[in-house]
């Protein structure tokens, strides 16, 4: 019995972190900034500069070289370091039998309605905070911008996030809702307001044109195929000039009214009908809140679907498509739906965005655009409303931000133009969320169903 106690009586012991892996790390962090430095010098070395006659002249910047080497071997021993104290309070906790501590409130439940009062607000802080209207259009702008971005990641989300279902070509169908309205208000003399659904609806009919061939394929194969069907889209355009004008695009698009009332200075415009003196701006608040509004309608219809048999059969469907068709779910409805629905919100993205450009061209929906909603989606969190606004907030709004970053000019010399590195900061963004955060910014979701049951 006394053998017992002691041996009860033993606390489990973990061994403090061993110094001696140190030279390992510093080993590893080298071969990372190696390999930095053989991808910097043949794309970040040299810079093409105009000479004095009519040849090119290439200009060094091995400092820039140094200080991404430098900053790549700091980040890399920096991860290693936190990684190895994570996993030995890890294996503290499991080792003395302490759960992990709960979370006490979830991001959503704070972010949610945060980023929710700030879109509300953004044009009264913007005109207080700049001092006018005018003065603060560029935020405005900004805010139109990332919140069209928020309406395709979210509407991209239903196909990829709940369905499961890679879609590489989802900008195919912000084309068509472009479109859509460009040749039915140029040519028929249709409003924005008959447009708008109409827009929704061809670009749900071409959602389920892309459904029926890709209903066997899965994985890389669908990747592959729904990537042509972007560049078709895109290549018919160019093309056909006769429907799209070719290269040359649609121009002379008429611009939005309030249900009716144009924004203009007479007597019947806007400004005259609720007494206020005419402002251009008025008309740029109202796209802003017109696209935040379809931006949460879209929110609203997918969390609502979510709820439904359909939205439980996409998240069965991405789980496994074999377990999915042995409960008798049909596979083949579930697949078009999340087809047309997200294809209809990139429809109304389109619209709205061939109304606020009052031009569109093929130029405007090339693969970038595909990758940079695919990316939002992945770094929020696939099934993450909240996560995917973040993440367009992230991706959107963070590189013209950089227009404004003009201490960095003084590091890095006068030539320096912090913009011409969005694609790199992108692919450090990538990176760095497959290494902290791979399942996103935010990865849990609300369930889709609660049971009953009291909570313990």
């Amino acid at each position: 019995m006394a053998q017992g106690s002691t041996i009860g009586q033993v606390a489990p012991t973990v061994a403090p972190r061993s110094t001696a892996a140190l030279p390992a790390l510093l080993k590893d962090a080298a071969l990372f900034a190696l390999v930095t430095l053989g991808l910097a010098i043949p794309v970040v070395a040299y810079r093409t500069d105009l000479g004095q006659g009519t040849g090119l002249v290439l200009t060094g910047r091995w400092g820039l070289v140094a200080s991404l080497c430098l900053a790549i071997f700091v980040l890399r021993l920096a991860q290693r370091l936190v990684l190895a104290e994570v996993s030995r309070r890890r294996d503290a906790r499991i080792l003395a039998g302490v759960a992990a501590p709960p979370v006490a409130v979830r991001p959503a439940r704070i972010l949610g309605p945060l980023t929710l009062a700030i879109a509300l607000t953004l044009p009264f802080l913007a005109a207080f905070g700049s001092g006018g209207l005018s003065e603060g259009r560029y935020w405005i702008d900004l805010g139109i911008l990332i919140l069209t971005y928020v309406m395709l990641g979210w509407g991209l989300n239903i196909v990829v996030g709940l369905a499961g279902l890679l879609d590489l070509g989802y900008v195919a169908f912000y084309a068509v809702g472009a479109y859509s309205y460009a040749l039915l208000s140029t040519v028929f003399g249709l409003s924005f307001w008959i447009c708008l659904p109409l827009s929704g609806l061809f670009a749900a009919a071409f959602g389920i044109l892309l459904g029926f061939p890709v209903l066997r394929l899965r994985g890389d194969y669908l990747a592959i195929v729904t990537l042509a069907f972007g560049e078709i889209i895109r290549l018919v355009l160019i093309n056909w000039t006769d429907f799209s004008g070719g290269s040359a695009g649609v121009s002379s698009i008429p611009r939005v009214n309030f249900f009716g009332v144009p924004f203009a200075a007479g007597e019947g415009g806007f400004a005259a009908l609720f007494g206020l003196s005419f402002n251009p701006m008025h008309r740029v608040v109202f796209l802003y809140y017109l696209i935040l509004v379809l931006a949460l309608i879209t929110n609203l219809v997918t969390l609502r679907m979510r709820r439904l048999p359909l939205g439980r059969a996409w998240e069965a469907l991405r789980e496994d498509e074999i377990a999915c068709r042995s409960l008798g779910i049909d596979t083949t409805i579930t697949k078009l739906t999340a087809f047309a629905l997200g294809a209809m919100f990139a429809g109304f993205a389109g619209s709205f965005f061939a109304v606020r450009q009052g031009f569109v061209s093929p130029e405007s929906f090339n693969f970038l655009e595909s990758a940079i909603i695919l990316a939002i989606v992945v770094l929020g969190g696939m099934g993450s409303q909240i996560g995917v606004a973040i993440a367009a907030i992230a991706m959107v709004g963070a590189p013209e931000l950089l227009r404004n970053l003009g201490f960095l000019r003084a590091v890095f010399g006068e030539g320096f133009d912090p913009n011409e590195y969005r694609l790199l900061l992108f692919g450090l963004a990538m990176v760095g969320m497959m290494v902290w955060r791979p399942r996103g910014l935010i990865s849990e979701r609300t369930p889709s169903v609660r049971l009953a049951g009291r909570k313990s």
